[in-house]
Formats: C-alpha cells, sequence, structure tokens
C-alpha cells in the first residue's frame, strides 16, 4: 500500500496569510507589483533630459554675459604723432582703429559677406546648412577642417573664445551668437566683427588693415583691394602678398568668384578686378624710422600710466618729433657707417647658396600682385649667379641685375679678423677674386642703367661699427630727430642718451666759454708749447700733445679753439682753474661726472650725446638753457588732456659770452677742424671731437634754431681705423643730416647782443691795431673788455711760457 508524503505548506511572508492577518488587523490590501520596474523606466525617460540639461549649465555658466557688449570698448592702441601731428607710431597689443560702418565701402562689406556668410541677413546666428556641411566634411576627412562659423559666431569666438578647433567650442560660439543676435542689428555686428577681426602683420580691423598693406584709408579702398582684404581673416598669415604671394593671389580670386555669384558684381566686373594689378606697401613701417625716439616715449608713457592704459587705453601722444628731420638723420648716419666700414674692408660673403636654389628663387611673377619694388638706396640680400670679367650677376628681392666692378672695388681691402690690422689688400681686384657664384651678400639697388635700363647694384655690407645722432631746436628744447644706433633690430641700446663717451676736444667749448666769461677774449694771447706733468705720488709722466704733434708757440685763443690745440687748452685750463670749468659746464646741463684734474682740457671725462647738445643749445640760445622735450601733450582716448609740458628756459649764460663762444666755433668751421661744413650756406658753429686712438669721433654743431651732435665709435672701447677723427667719421653724417633739416627751416643769423663790440688787433700780441692795417683782423670784445692803446696782453701767460721753457731747458 502506497505511502503519501505529508504536504508541505509553502512559507508566503508577503503572501495570502499576510493578507488575512492584514485583514484581520482591518487594512485594505493592494495586489502585488514591481515598483523597480517604474522607476527604471523613469530613470531611461529622465537621464538624456538631465545629460542635456547638465551639459547646458556647464556650457552656459560660465560664458560671458552678451549684455556687457552694450558697453564694449575694444583694446585701442596709443598713437603717437609728430610735431605736425602726423602718426609716427603705435603701441598696442591688438593695433586697431575704429571705424563706423558707414564709412566703410559697400563693396568691402559685399566682399565679406559673400566669402564669410552668405546668408548673414537671414539667419539669426548661426547657419544650420553651413554647419551641417562643415560637419559632413569633416566626418568624412576624421579631422576637423571647416567650422561653418557665421560672422556672429566668429564674432563671439574673436570677443569671447579661443581659436581652439573642439565641438564643446563650437556648441559655446553657438549660443553666444544667439545671444549677440538677440541684443544687437545686424549692422552693428557686422561693424564689430569689421573692426575686431585679425587681418595679419599686426593689423586689427578694416582700417588697420587698409593702412597697412595698401597706406589709404578704408573709405579709399577699391574693389580688388576690398576683395584681398576680405579674404585675409580665414587665414592672414596664409594669405600674406608678402609671404605667399600666389595663395594670396588664388585667395583674392575666390572672394571675387563668390561676389559675382551672390548677385553683389556683374561677371564682366570680376573678371576685371581680378585682372586688375595690386600694388602693397612695404612691410617697413614708420616706426622703424623713428623706433628709438618712440622706445624712449613708451617707457615714459609706461612709467606714467602703466601698461593697460598704454596697450590698451586708446591714448594720443603728441610729440616734438619732426618725421622729415628723423628720416634724414638715420639715413644719413646709416649711409655714412657703411662708408666708415668700407674702410676697414670687406668681411666677405654672409654664406653660400647651391645653385639649385638659386635658380628655384629666380622671379616668376606673381600674376597682379605686386609688393613694392625695392627702391633706390635700399638694402637687399642678395645672390651671385654668375661671375663675369667686370661684373657680376645677382638676384635680388626677386630682381636681376649686375655690380659693376667700380661698385664693388672698395672690397680689395680684405678684412680677415676684426682686428684693423689684420688685412689683405689684392693688387688687382677682379669680381672673381672678390665673389664667388652662389655668394649670398649685401647690396644697395643704384639708379637703374640711363642707357640700357639695367638694374644695378652695389656690394654692401652691414657695419659694426656704431653711431648716434640727436637734434633739437635750442629755443624750445624739442628734440627733432633721435637715432640711437644703426638699426634697433640689432641693437635697442640707446646711444644717444644712456651711452657714456670720452668727447675729446668737443669739450673744449665749456673750458673756453669759462675764460671768457672770467674776461678773458679772444684776442688773449696763449701759448701752445710743449708741457711735462710729474706725479710723484703714483710716479708717472703726463705729457700732453696736440694731434699733429706739433707746436706753434704764441697762439692767440681763438686760434687755439680753431685749430683744438690741446696743449694750449691744458695751459688754459690750469690758469683758469679745474672747479670753474666744472661749475659753467653743470649750469649749461653737463650732469655726468667730470674729472677735477687737467685731463678734463682733452676732453677725458665721458659724457652723453645728450649732455653735449643740450649743452651747446644754450650757446646758440644766448645763454638761456633749455630742458630736452619729447612730449608735447598727452590726452586720453576721449581726448582729455593727461599732461601738458612747456619749454623750460633758464639764463644760465650771459647773451654776451654766448655770442662770443658762437663766433669762436663759427671759426672752427670756417677755417678749422670741422671746415668740412663751411659751404653749408648757412651760418654754422662747431666742433670736432677725437679721443685717443681714435677711439670716439664726435661732432656737435648748430645754427640759430637747430642743434644737432653726431658720436661715432664701437660698443667696446677699439680704434675706428686709423686717421679716423671726428672731421671724418662724425662730421659727414652731421653735414649729410643738416643739408637736408636746414631745408625745413628758415634761414635765421645769430643775434649779435648790444654788449658786443668790435676792434682791430694784432693776432700775433692781442693789441690795438689801426683800423683796416694790412697785418691786423677785426676781433669781438665783451663791451669794456676791448684792448686800449698800448695795453698789454695778459701777463699771466707769457709768466707760465718763461717757468715753462725754463723747466724745458730753453726756448724752443
Amino acid at each position: 500500500m502506497r505511502q503519501e508524503m505529508p504536504r508541505v505548506e509553502p512559507k508566503d511572508p508577503g503572501g495570502w496569510d499576510t493578507l488575512g492577518k492584514m485583514i484581520t488587523k482591518g487594512s485594505r490590501p493592494s495586489p502585488p507589483r514591481r515598483r523597480w520596474r517604474w522607476w527604471l523606466a523613469l530613470s531611461i525617460l529622465l537621464f538624456p533630459a538631465l545629460v542635456l540639461g547638465g551639459g547646458y549649465y556647464s556650457l552656459t555658466r560660465h560664458l560671458p554675459p552678451v549684455e556687457a557688449l552694450m558697453s564694449y570698448q575694444p583694446s585701442l592702441a596709443t598713437r603717437v604723432y609728430s610735431d605736425d601731428n602726423r602718426l609716427i607710431g603705435q603701441f598696442f597689443i591688438e593695433r586697431r582703429i575704429l571705424v563706423p560702418l558707414e564709412e566703410m565701402p559697400q563693396e568691402l562689406i559685399q566682399a565679406v559677406i559673400a566669402v564669410e556668410d552668405s546668408r548673414f541677413y537671414a539667419h539669426g546666428g548661426f547657419d544650420l546648412v553651413g554647419i551641417l556641411r562643415a560637419a559632413v566634411a569633416n566626418l568624412s576627412s576624421m579631422e576637423i577642417r571647416q567650422g561653418g562659423s557665421t560672422i556672429t559666431q566668429q564674432l563671439a569666438r574673436s570677443l569671447f573664445l579661443t581659436p581652439e578647433r573642439t565641438y564643446t567650442r563650437k556648441l559655446k560660439e553657438v549660443m553666444l551668437a544667439r545671444k549677440i543676435e538677440k541684443f544687437f542689428s545686424k549692422d552693428q555686428i557686422l561693424e564689430m566683427y569689421l573692426n575686431q577681426i585679425y587681418y595679419g602683420h599686426g593689423a586689427y580691423g578694416t582700417q588697420t588693415a587698409a593702412r597697412t598693406y595698401f597706406g589709404k584709408d578704408v573709405g579709399d579702398l577699391k574693389l580688388p583691394e576690398a576683395a584681398f582684404l576680405a579674404g585675409l581673416p580665414k587665414a592672414p598669415r596664409n594669405y600674406s602678398p608678402f609671404l605667399f604671394p600666389q595663395r594670396a593671389k588664388e585667395r583674392q580670386g575666390v572672394v571675387l568668384k563668390r561676389m559675382h555669384f551672390e548677385g553683389f558684381i556683374t561677371e564682366a566686373k570680376y573678371r576685371q578686378a581680378f585682372q586688375q594689378d595690386l600694388y602693397f606697401n612695404k612691410l617697413a613701417t614708420r616706426e622703424a624710422t623713428a623706433a628709438y625716439f618712440l622706445e624712449t616715449v613708451r617707457q615714459h608713457l609706461i612709467s606714467e600710466y602703466g601698461e593697460e592704459k598704454v596697450y590698451r587705453g586708446g591714448m594720443n601722444v603728441y610729440t616734438t618729433l619732426n618725421i622729415e628731420m628723423q628720416k634724414a638723420a638715420q639715413e644719413a648716419l646709416q649711409k655714412q657707417l657703411r662708408r666708415i666700414d668700407k674702410r676697414q674692408g670687406f668681411r666677405g660673403a654672409l654664406g653660400t647658396q647651391a645653385l639649385g636654389e638659386i635658380m628655384a628663387d629666380m622671379p616668376r611673377g606673381t600674376g597682379s600682385l605686386n609688393v613694392a619694388e625695392p627702391a633706390v638706396g635700399d638694402l637687399l640680400h642678395g645672390v651671385v649667379t654668375g661671375i663675369e670679367e667686370d661684373h657680376v650677376r645677382v638676384s635680388a628681392s626677386r630682381l636681376t641685375g649686375t655690380i659693376l666692378l667700380k661698385d664693388m672695388k672698395w672690397a680689395k681691402r680684405r678684412l680677415l679678423s676684426n682686428d684693423l690690422d689684420d688685412v689683405e689688400i689684392l693688387r688687382n681686384p677682379a669680381p672673381g677674386n672678390l665673389l664667388n657664384t652662389g655668394d649670398v651678400i649685401l647690396v644697395s639697388r643704384l639708379p637703374d642703367d640711363p642707357g640700357t635700363r639695367e638694374i644695378r647694384f652695389a656690394l654692401e655690407q652691414e657695419p659694426h661699427v656704431e653711431a648716434a645722432l640727436l637734434a633739437a631746436d635750442p629755443r624750445t628744447g624739442d628734440i627733432k630727430a633721435m637715432v640711437g644706433g644703426y638699426d634697433f633690430k640689432r641693437s635697442e641700446f640707446n646711444r644717444a642718451i644712456l651711452a657714456r663717451r670720452q668727447p675729446g676736444s668737443a669739450f673744449k667749448p665749456f673750458i673756453y666759454g669759462a675764460v671768457i666769461e672770467a674776461g678773458w677774449s679772444p684776442a688773449t694771447i696763449l701759448m701752445d708749447a710743449p708741457l711735462i706733468y710729474n706725479d710723484p705720488r703714483v710716479e708717472k709722466v703726463w705729457k700732453p700733445t696736440n694731434y699733429n704733434e706739433r707746436f706753434y708757440g704764441p697762439i692767440t685763443l681763438r686760434d687755439a679753439l680753431t685749430f683744438s690745440k690741446n696743449v694750449a687748452t691744458v695751459r688754459l685750463l690750469e690758469d683758469i682753474g679745474v672747479q670753474r670749468v666744472i661749475r659753467f659746464a653743470r649750469r649749461l646741463g653737463i650732469q655726468s661726472p667730470l674729472t677735477s684734474d687737467l685731463s678734463l682740457a682733452l676732453g677725458s671725462s665721458s659724457v652723453s650725446l645728450k649732455e653735449l647738445v643740450m649743452a651747446y643749445s644754450t650757446f646758440a640760445n644766448q645763454g638761456l638753457r633749455t630742458q630736452s622735450m619729447m612730449i608735447r601733450m598727452v590726452t586720453d582716448s576721449e581726448g582729455d588732456i593727461l599732461e601738458y609740458h612747456e619749454p623750460d628756459l633758464q639764463q644760465v649764460l650771459s647773451p654776451e659770452v654766448a655770442y662770443i663762444v658762437t663766433d669762436l666755433l663759427k671759426d672752427v668751421v670756417h677755417r678749422g677742424t670741422g671746415r668740412r661744413a663751411r659751404n653749408l650756406g648757412h651760418a654754422v658753429a662747431g666742433k670736432t671731437g677725437t679721443t685717443n686712438d681714435f677711439t670716439d669721433a664726435w661732432f656737435v654743431g648748430y645754427l640759430p634754431n637747430l642743434v644737432a651732435g653726431v658720436w661715432v665709435g664701437f660698443d667696446e672701447r677699439r680704434t675706428l681705423g686709423d686717421r679716423e677723427a671726428g672731421s671724418v667719421a662724425a662730421l659727414p653724417i652731421w653735414k649729410e643730416f643738416m643739408q637736408k633739416s636746414m631745408k625745413l627751416i628758415p634761414e635765421e643769423s645769430f643775434v649779435i647782443p648790444e654788449n658786443v663790440v668790435y676792434s682791430w688787433v694784432f693776432p700775433e700780441s692781442g693789441l690795438l691795431a689801426p683800423a683796416g692795417d694790412e697785418d691786423a683782423r677785426i676781433e669781438i670784445f665783451v663791451k669794456g673788455h676791448e684792448p686800449h692803446k698800448g695795453s698789454p696782453p695778459r701777463p699771466s701767460v707769457i709768466e707760465f711760457y718763461r717757468m715753462d721753457q725754463q723747466d724745458l731747458g730753453g726756448p724752443l
């Protein structure tokens, strides 16, 4: 008999038993369900919304408030003007000049819309069609190549975002563009865009771009120029006409074609504009012409107002610089330094280039895009492409020309090292002995051959020697020209105001001025005879000599300065006293330390060019000392005056003494060491200066309304070469500068003070002479100090002479 297994009831901890208990307790039962499924479904539905919302919050929480654009002030350059209010330079992080949309040519606006955003006036900030087209292109290439940005998006990116190419940045760009479109009209957006966008070579905005590339205001652009500018923002460097002219031409064609496609221009206009020649400015700017001056102004502004205001605040700085004088100064200095350097010798080619590379660099033409052709006098790097018996062929800056033997013959003196004595001189220089095919050389463009119109060059080399030039108006202290070295790019050190070098005989006018003030006259007799000074403390002997190592015995004070007699000047300084001369120089503005010994007579104490020029200005300005001035006025971007300067004049010298020193220095130019400047046709006064071993060369000279000084030398103290004195090395720079500058100012004569009188004297004795005597000459005196009948010369000079003769063992 089958036995039944006992039935086991399943446990039901939440089932019917539980329900029974709940009923027993009076609770209402509910049907069983799985709540987690409902939560899962709800999460699946909410998750995308949360992700999108979180992403939107993450993207937008750091976006700048577009409302700030209502008071947006773009970074503006500080602009610097010359004395006639011409722009000469700018200080900027972004070089920009704001221009209203209505002042921009319609063809430029159409070109920008055609090539950047043809549906600009139709969309609301972003163009979905353009974005999808760019996305397809990027996905197919598996990299980001196209952006599909509208003009509004580009403005948003330029103002608020980084240029990185990511999809996150693109989303931010779209959001900002939408906001911008809500706050501004289309014309306002376009105006901001055209004033904000970068066009290459430091130019921001259309106005600056128009001046950079074409040298004109944006409102004067023609269709071909407008189309070129419109094509630049996509890739300013890649489409630069200076770097990649062929690409730039092709890009201009794309813009013109888009304008035709959009109906802005006819096909005939499109073809005509594309075939029209374009001529671009040189990239060398006015800033390069006045670089040292502008750097000095910049340093002053930053010290006064801080970098933020200087680089972004849009200040206007009105200076004293005369741009034409500045150009003349730089041209004269650079040209004459190259001449000095040639006298030292040729240092050889800069390098070599293979023939295949030379041919690859030969000019091929660039369609209708033309960078301005080098002008006569421009320096270029060239490559020797062929050598003939009497000339070499050279390719330089897309030009091909010749260097005749006469224009390179100076190179027969070959400098083998920096030692000027280490020289090889070729007796029969021929092109093949001087250069080789493939040599990279520096050349300057000469006028084309008048018969064949062939381009001609001259062989040049960049000089190692340096120089400085400073010019000022002696009546106001206005600095009119400043060049602190051969090339600011090579060295920013401003030798016109920072360098201190021994002035040599250029210091002598202060000694002679002091003795004139003490009562001496140009007719006073000095003694030009040997001197020996023993210093037992250091067991040294000092024996000053003249430049030509000759002595002339009794000599007038006038002739001693005219012919720059060192020994006579040392005697004069000893007689008048070193401290008196130092005090005199200090009154005229010499602030550098001055040695309190007799070597001061030879200009042994180092001074700056600026000090010398401003001190000489006191002689030119009838004893009125002026402070140097570079800035007349500074205003902020609203035109409010921040600083204003007027001439600061102080009478430190009597007009009579100042005029007599000027008269002596006129004689230096007329018949003395400065006579190379005597044919300028104006009343010129000046003094040369040369130091031991021809280390420093100086010339400081002036007219009644312009004073200028020149220093020449190496930064390291070494010789300029044999006989490179102030009259040879420095004066030609001064003269060339003055020849051009005198045309810019009225011709004036030095004013003769009332208390200056003229008398006839015998030059050998200084005694009064009968008027018109053939052995006499007219001399100038302060009234009351003129000689009288029978009056002897100053006895102290004769006494010193007799004492010296006894020390030397007899007469000369």
